[in-house]
């Protein structure tokens, strides 16, 4: 440590890995309570919020962070009874297509999108074998969670946009 500095450079690395793992902490959370408020909409539980959670992650901790963050949510929805198994392709899905969108363009236009694409088509077209193989539904077509994965996904989108949009210059200002 060089004499009379506040923090080493390692202090200052731990530090943002510890403040990294608080906000992840508080996304989960979110995410979860969110849960909470879910529209049915074609024999699936829509949740706008972990859509929303998906892109304040990629935003503000990355990629890797946002899998992580949506990962766990969804495993502690489905613990509490409030997911399905379904959650985990859609949630995590969307989440690395955000997250890397974001990563690379800096665009939070684009990185909506990527989230509604990631989880609207991607997870919604992985959930099928889900629903098939591990929770003995019958769907009638791989593309039949298409729809409601995109109507909540979008919903989610659009408030992060929105929030992001009022939120982000606040931030950079202070």
């Amino acid at each position: 440590m060089v004499e009379g500095a506040l923090y080493s450079k390692e202090s200052i690395m731990l530090d943002s890995k510890n403040r990294k793992l608080t906000l992840a902490g508080i996304l989960v959370a979110v995410a979860v309570l969110g849960g909470l408020f879910s529209i049915p909409v074609l024999g699936s539980r829509c949740a706008p919020v972990q859509h929303l959670v998906n892109i304040l992650a990629a935003v503000f901790l990355g990629p890797l962070w946002g899998i992580g963050v949506a990962f766990a949510a969804s495993l502690l929805r489905n613990i509490a009874g409030l997911g399905s198994l379904m959650a985990f392709p859609g949630s995590m899905i969307g989440a690395l297509s955000c997250g890397l969108a974001y990563h690379y363009t800096k665009r939070l236009g684009i990185t909506c999108i990527a989230e509604a694409l990631g989880t609207g088509i991607i997870g919604a077209l992985a959930a099928y074998p889900v629903a098939a193989l591990l929770m003995g539904l019958n769907p009638t077509s791989y593309t039949v969670y298409i729809v409601p994965f995109l109507l909540s996904t979008g919903a989610g989108s659009l408030l992060a946009y929105i929030l992001l949009r009022v939120l982000l210059p606040k931030l950079r200002r202070d």
